[in-house]
């Protein structure tokens, strides 16, 4: 395609030529307004004028009679102007004046018309139109007043050229102006463009220019910028859980198959082979819960468990996971001390939301144990209260912490601290609760609980629906 073919293709000249039509239009009434105004008010202006010189004349035959109303016919018509006079008898016979020819029976008809005449001093020309009116005197006679067209005619003509030299003008103008614009939007186009073949070609940190002027296009840009970014982020994550898994699941998977081969070359007995199987069985259900984690975490970053999602109480899947794990701080010699506010209504997946309570608590329960053998078991603590139109969920422990540069690092998939390697774990928990809260359009925020750590599950409060007249069906922030 041509570059002009192209530039008439564009949205931006097609408005402009839109723009340019309408415009037009515009010209031409308000140019038609004002010479229909002006015709007009040269036309009232003529009649006015005969009306005046008609009363003054038809005042003089009063006053002196036809012999005097002839001289000043006579004088008037002599001087230079516009002005048209003509006196005959009955019979149509010219008396005085500057009228020459007119159409036959004009002078019989009294009233105000238009109509073409020719002046005595120009017999030989081209008739005029002229606007007259017909007096009939008490005597019989005629008295002819009026004014030549030839103003009006110039005025239209002046109008007729200012019409077209509007049109040319707006039209040469409209065209260098469309063409200005559509250039310049097509340039910023053409750079978006080329922009995205590069980011298509695998240069992912390409992107577009934003001008600066706050116009669409850069609203467009700086969105398309912030996909870009998403994207990247989501790749960089994917290479990120490729590296994790290679190095993270090739370990279990190493011991697998030293397992099977050991079993293959020692075990002489059913008892050893079964111990052997078992033995596989479990590391085999690790990388499987591996596996349904990232699994899970893809599935929440994606936004793919959004069909789930309804209103319910996060009070009751609080207490219902701390519950559960009552019975585990037990057994590590730990009190988990719980207190949860009544009515926490969330929309969102209470399941999900459990998982990520119960990832919370057994991280915990992990890290926040005693250590030596006089530590003293500091209690671990649940909490569900309402801040500020936002449900905030928080497990603290009383453990060695994480340190404030490593808290971000955390959240992602397979990180673990050197400290707790050689505790059971994938590093994959704190990934699957942040994925969840941001899912329900919440946070996860990592503190210090001065010592040990603080995690803050932060969503959105939303209005439970309770049945009319319950003195609790308005839900406010305390």
């Amino acid at each position: 395609m041509s570059a002009l073919g192209k530039l008439f293709r564009t949205t931006a000249f097609k408005l402009s030529f839109a723009y340019l039509v309408v415009f037009a239009l515009f010209a031409l009434v308000a140019l038609g307004y004002v010479a229909w105004n002006a015709q007009r008010l040269l036309t009232d202006q003529f009649n006015s004028t005969i009306e005046a010189e008609i009363n003054g004349l038809s005042e003089q035959y009063r006053l002196g009679g036809l012999r005097r109303l002839v001289n000043i016919v006579e004088r008037r018509s002599r001087a230079p102007g516009a002005s048209l006079y003509l006196v005959t008898t009955n019979t149509g016979e010219r008396v005085a004046g500057n009228v020459g020819a007119l159409p036959p029976g004009v002078i019989d008809h009294p009233g105000q018309f238009e109509t073409p005449y020719t002046r005595t001093d120009e017999a030989d020309s081209q008739p005029s139109n002229a606007l007259v009116r017909v007096y009939l005197l008490p005597s019989g006679f005629r008295l002819l007043v009026g004014r030549d067209m030839e103003e009006s005619a110039r005025l239209r003509d002046v109008i007729r050229r200012a019409f077209g030299y509007s049109l040319l003008f707006i039209g040469v103008m409209g065209c260098a102006g469309g063409w200005f614009i559509t250039r310049r939007v097509l340039r910023r186009i053409d750079d978006m463009t080329d922009t995205a073949r590069t980011i298509m070609a695998g240069d992912l940190d390409g992107r577009l220019k934003v001008a600066g002027t706050g116009d669409e296009l850069d609203r467009l840009a700086e969105n398309l910028n912030a996909m870009l970014d998403r994207i990247g982020e989501l790749m960089h994550g994917m290479r990120e859980v490729s590296d994790n898994i290679a190095h993270d699941l090739k370990t279990p998977l190493t011991r697998l198959r030293n397992k099977a081969d050991e079993a293959l070359r020692l075990a002489k007995t059913p008892e050893e082979l079964r111990a052997a199987l078992e033995a596989n069985i479990e590391e085999s259900d690790n990388l499987i819960r591996i596996f349904n984690a990232l699994l899970m975490i893809a599935r929440l970053e994606a936004g793919n468990a959004r069909e789930g999602l309804s209103d319910f109480d996060a009070a009751e899947a609080v207490r219902d996971v701390a519950e559960l794990y009552e019975a585990l701080a037990d057994e590590a010699g730990i009190s988990l001390v719980v207190d949860v506010q009544d009515d926490l209504p969330l929309h969102g997946s209470r399941e999900l939301l459990g998982q990520a309570v119960a990832n919370l608590l057994d991280n915990a329960l992990k890290y926040g144990a005693p250590t030596g053998p006089d530590a003293l078991a500091e209690p671990i603590t649940v909490t569900a209260l309402r801040d500020k139109g936002e449900v905030r969920i928080v497990v603290a422990d009383r453990g060695p912490g994480i340190p404030e540069d490593e808290r971000a690092h955390v959240l992602e998939r397979f990180v673990r601290l050197e400290s707790a390697r050689s505790r059971p774990g994938f590093g994959l928990g704190l990934s699957l609760a942040a994925a969840v809260a941001r899912l329900h359009g919440g946070a996860l925020t990592l503190e210090s609980n001065g010592p040990g750590l603080r995690v803050v599950l932060t969503l959105p409060l939303t209005v439970a629906s309770r049945p009319a007249g319950d003195p609790g069906a308005a839900l406010t922030d305390p």
